[in-house]
């Protein structure tokens, strides 16, 4: 008997529920990766997500040929392309790891009734949460709006998490056709991700050694380092996850195994499975309420006189050019790594909804195309609890200070040092805020205003104050 294992967002081969589905069925196993990123629209893959996958499936490819039965490639519709496997194989059976995403859903559903009613089995699993969305409700049946109550009911589960190792072998029926995965066209045609590999390993390997990394040496300053990003103080692990290299239970597991019998172990390990805790509650969210990648979540913003992108405040944004040295250098670290500290997500979103008074969406859009980790419930969370548009964003019209934001949390001025170099003439109490600097003593440290760094593109007490003011008239209007 043959099956195929169809790899979507599942790209390793460790606690891989579907793949062990597969191998139990079925004495040979066809490994097929389908690249049908249209089945995705409006959300297809950013520019970043598409380097990353290349490099994923590389690595994936290698895994599985070493393992005996190397992934197949192919490109099309994926109900008739895997409608072709079957018939070149013989295959009975289709196994595949579930996805949350809207469109996704609508396809599988759709998908997996054909396949039953060709006479196949068909079967898909959880591998990408601790908890499915429709698992965690209010005790009223309603899905939860806000983030605590969900997280308490959902981490109950925890206890009884359990991963699964990788199979030793994988037969396979023999050899088929399969594109290269270069023929895929996942790499940028310009070089503008040529840094991404000097930090990133992408991969099961890649994902499981950064994983052990954070456990060993960065877990224990978690609770205090991660607001801070002039540190190494977080795990990175999110694009790992978001390709399922490296599965939510198996970082679980590996955190509670951690801290088992170390107590001083135990506000870090809390603190990140929290953090696990919202990239579920994300899903939970986008799950129940699908029209919010589009739309606020509550109907009084639809009113919010928010302004599109067609305005140069939001491309100095995108670019790292807004004279704001907080902001510039978040913006800057996401062109060049393909991700951004999550102190500085926050900051930088909060002054383009609310300083700028640019649409929460503009931003979706640019995280969407530049993150490697861009995951379509998180950034939709994100984005709208930044603006204060979406779910637990209270209070909705919290402002962050992005001068107030860096010293607080790049005391030694180290992150925007790294990543506005033109700057690092200047004193720690300087370097947040220079146009507020004497001419002289600018001058003094190689900066020019205007020249070899901008000029702010807008006073942060004026526009707060503006923005306020438009969170007054909204609420006005919807009383």
């Amino acid at each position: 008997m043959t099956a195929i294992i169809w790899f979507r967002r599942d790209l390793r081969l460790a606690d891989n529920p579907a793949l062990l589905a597969a191998l139990a069925h079925a004495d040979s196993v066809v490994p097929v990766y389908i690249h049908a990123p249209h089945e995705e629209a409006p959300w297809e893959p950013g520019a970043a997500s598409n380097w990353w996958l290349h490099h994923s499936l590389t690595a994936l490819n290698s895994e599985l040929a070493a393992k005996g039965s190397p992934l197949i490639v192919r490109r099309g519709d994926s109900l008739s392309v895997l409608r072709e496997l079957i018939i070149e194989t013989g295959a009975d059976a289709v196994f595949w790891s579930r996805l949350y995403e809207p469109a996704v859903i609508a396809r599988d559903k759709m998908l997996k009734a054909a396949l039953k009613a060709d006479g196949l089995r068909a079967e898909s699993f959880n591998a990408a949460l601790l908890n499915e969305p429709w698992t965690i409700n209010t005790d009223a049946g309603a899905p939860y709006k806000v983030f605590t109550p969900y997280w308490r009911k959902a981490q109950r589960t925890l206890p009884e998490i359990t991963v699964t190792a990788a199979p030793v072998a994988v037969p396979s029926p023999g050899a088929l056709e399969s594109l290269d995965i270069a023929a895929l066209n996942l790499l940028p045609a310009l070089p503008w991700a040529d840094g991404f590999a000097d930090v990133w390993t992408p991969g099961e390997a890649g994902g499981l050694e950064r994983l052990d990394t954070f456990v060993d040496e960065v877990l224990q300053d978690y609770a205090e380092g991660r607001d801070h990003p002039d540190r190494v103080a977080t795990s990175k692990l999110s694009p790992h996850l978001h390709f399922g290299e490296v599965s939510p239970r198996q970082i679980a597991v590996a955190v509670m195994q951690a801290t088992a019998g170390k107590s001083a172990l135990d506000t870090s390990a809390e603190k990140y499975l929290a953090e696990i805790g919202w990239r579920e509650f994300a899903h939970n969210l986008l799950f129940y309420f699908p029209q919010t990648t589009e739309k606020p979540l509550y109907t009084k913003f639809y009113s919010f006189p928010w302004r599109d992108g067609s305005n140069e405040d939001y491309r100095h944004w995108c670019a790292g050019t807004t004279g704001i040295p907080f902001i510039d250098a978040g913006m800057r670290e996401l062109w060049q790594t393909g991700w951004m500290h999550n102190r500085v997500r926050m900051v930088v979103a909060s002054f383009l909804t609310k300083n700028q008074m640019v649409n929460w969406r503009e931003g979706a859009l640019w995280f969407w195309d530049t993150l490697v980790d861009a995951d379509l419930a998180s950034n939709t969370l994100g984005w709208q609890w930044a603006a204060g548009c979406g779910a637990d964003a209270a209070p909705f019209f919290r402002i962050f200070n992005p001068v107030r934001q860096g010293e607080r949390f790049d005391t030694m001025g180290l992150y925007v040092r790294q990543w506005c170099p033109e700057l690092k003439g200047l004193t720690t109490k300087q370097l947040q805020q220079p146009w507020t600097v004497a001419a002289d003593q600018l001058k003094a440290a190689g900066v020019v205003l205007g020249e070899n760094y901008p000029q702010p593109v807008l006073d942060l007490s004026q526009s707060r104050k503006d923005a306020l003011e438009a969170y007054a008239l909204m609420r006005e209007l919807n009383s």
